[in-house]
Parts: structure tokens; sequence; C-alpha cells
């Protein structure tokens, strides 16, 4: 499989791709491009968030959990005192970064489910409700940015099956097709958890006619 340095080069490499096309194309702003740039980035890394000892997995809980910071400082503003809500954002942080990072590690198997396109489409649905609902952003972008983690997903699944292929041996690695697959197969039950998890949060999204259009407008631009 890729190594860290690999997966981040591709991931930053599409992403800004993808940022430049968009923005040239009228799709965003320059700085929602750059927004787009880096949750493509963040995708591209984000199936390593199952491998226990590895740069990746320490950038991306670390990344949540300034996210999950960002996220309460904007919902909780209004409601807290300027103290509660110091204390309450390093919760979240402590919470995220030394509470569920490790408990995740203990219960996740390195390319399981996480390295699967079921694990990028619930990725990808969850940025776009909590950038729809949390931070309050037009359908448009919303999906935008949901779309963007999709792709630095793909980006890093098909690298992975990339690297299981030995060209100068002309063989097939035994990693070869455990990365690129729509579920984990050796477990169905956490694949079906994981799918009602996605479905449960259809209520959240935004109008799927925009996701439609985006994806119109997209293809427009790379005829």
């Amino acid at each position: 499989m890729a190594d860290f340095r690999t997966h981040l080069s591709a991931a930053v490499g599409g992403g800004v791709l993808l940022a430049v096309v968009g923005w040239q194309g009228a799709l965003w702003t320059p700085g929602e491009a750059l927004t787009v740039a880096g949750l493509t980035t963040f995708g591209g890394i984000l199936p390593d968030i199952d491998a226990d000892q590895s740069h990746a997995v320490r950038l991306i809980f670390n990344t949540l959990a300034l996210l999950a910071v960002v996220t309460g400082a904007l919902l909780m503003d209004t409601r807290l005192e300027p103290g509660m809500l110091l204390m309450a954002c390093g919760g979240l942080y402590i919470g995220v970064r030394f509470v569920v990072s490790p408990m995740f590690k203990r219960f996740s198997v390195h390319r399981g489910i996480w390295h699967s396109l079921l694990a990028g489409v619930l990725c990808a649905l969850a940025t776009t409700a909590v950038s729809y609902r949390y931070l309050a952003l037009e359908p448009r972008l919303a999906w935008s940015q949901g779309v963007a983690v999709m792709v630095g997903f793909c980006i890093h699944l098909l690298l992975d099956e990339l690297f299981s292929v030995d060209l100068t041996g002309a063989r097939l690695k035994r990693s070869f097709g455990t990365a690129f697959k729509l579920f984990d197969y050796r477990k169905p039950l956490n694949s079906l958890l994981m799918l009602l998890l996605a479905a449960g949060l259809m209520p959240w999204l935004p109008a799927w006619s925009q996701l439609s259009e985006l994806a119109a407008q997209g293809m427009a631009l790379w005829r």
C-alpha cells in the first residue's frame, strides 16, 4: 500500500486541481476553493483512521479535535459565558483526542470497513450535513464540501490498490482488493451499521437537486 507521504501528496494535488477547476468555472470563490482543497486533502488521509500507529491517524484526530472545538464554539457562543465556553471547548478537544481516539483504535481494524466506498459516502454525507445544518452554509457549497471529502477518499483507496500491483514481478500482492471495495465483506454487520448511519443523515442533508446541479456543472467543466 502507499505510504503517508504518497497519500498526502496525491490528495494535495487532487485537491488543488479540483479547487482550481471549480474556481475557474465559477463554481466557488477563491476562499471556498481553498476549503475544497483542504477537505480533499483531509479525505485523502481519512481512510487510514483505522491505522493504529501512523502519521495519518494522529493528524486525523488532531484535525477532528480542532473541528469539534470550532463547531462547539459556534454552537455554544451565545449560550455560555466566556469562561464556561473555554472549558467546554477544552473538554471537546480532550474528549476527541484522548478518549475517542484510543477507543477507535481499540475497536477498528486496518484495511477493514474504513477502506471502502461505503465509508467514503458516510464521511461525505456527514461533512455535508455539518456544513449545511451547523455551519449554515448554502446547499451548493455544503454539497461541494462533501464531494471534496469523497474525492480525496477515492484517491486514497485507488492509490492503495495501485500499490498492490507488482508490475516488475507481474503479480498481485495479498493486499489487492482490500482497499477499493464497496463495503467490508468480512464483517457485513459492521457494514450494515454504517449503512444505517448514512441513511440516518438523510433528513439533515440539503436538497438532492442541488447535488445534481453541481454534478451537471462539474461534468460541463470537464468537457
